[in-house]
């Protein structure tokens, strides 16, 4: 990926974790709020958002190589500080979907975005552990194109309504081009990087042997 791209989708990521913060700061502001009454499904969704945002912020510096050559333990600690964010924020999310606004089609569309987002985190947290780090990076960039997922959709509602859809139809929509396009994008880049000749991942070893061995 060019270093232009990969500078703005850092710069997207932090500028959309920002602006959602007004979910806690502001939550009159934000449209989506206002049509939830006080309940449970709020409460999800602000705890979805919550830890979504932090994913977001966070995800970008994961793929910083220098950051992972310099500290490996700051590459860690962000990466079980971004996972917490995946599998509170998707696992909620889970739920918040079946009351999402749009009907069956919205709620499809975002129960499968989550279900996607904790299962791919999942599987790059597991090859990690296992000290699989080529797996490891293909599944965070997959992982990563469906956080993306919320620029994207910050990007696309609007877009749509300013192009005369209403807010239920545009969200309808929404729920699938937020993330479907995301996700074949990620396929392009592992296709890219693999038809490239990337250079190969050296195995580590597992995350449980080195901290058993560290033990006393």
């Amino acid at each position: 990926m060019k270093k232009s791209t990969s500078v703005l989708i850092t710069l997207l990521s932090v500028v959309i974790a920002l602006i959602s913060l007004r979910y806690f700061v502001a939550p009159d502001t934000v449209p989506l709020l206002k049509l939830k009454s006080p309940g449970l499904y709020r409460t999800a969704l602000l705890i979805h958002a919550g830890a979504a945002l932090v994913a977001l912020a966070v995800g970008p510096l994961q793929f910083s190589v220098r950051l992972r050559q310099r500290s490996p333990l700051a590459h860690r600690r962000l990466g079980y500080v971004y996972f917490a964010g995946v599998f509170i924020g998707g696992g909620v999310g889970l739920f918040s979907a079946t009351g999402a606004e749009g009907g069956l089609s919205s709620r499809t569309g975002f129960f499968l975005l989550g279900l996607c987002w904790v299962a791919s985190a999942w599987i790059a947290l597991s090859a990690i552990r296992r000290g699989d780090v080529a797996a490891h990076r293909d599944w965070m960039i997959r992982n990563f194109a469906l956080t993306f997922a919320a620029v994207t959709l910050r990007l696309r509602l609007p877009t749509l309504m300013a192009a005369g859809a209403s807010f239920h139809d545009a969200y309808r929509t929404v729920a699938w081009l937020c993330w479907v396009p995301n996700a074949i994008v990620g396929e392009m880049i592992l296709r890219g990087r693999t038809s490239t000749g990337r250079p190969q991942e050296r195995t580590r070893e597992p995350i449980e042997n080195r901290s058993t061995r560290s033990q006393p």
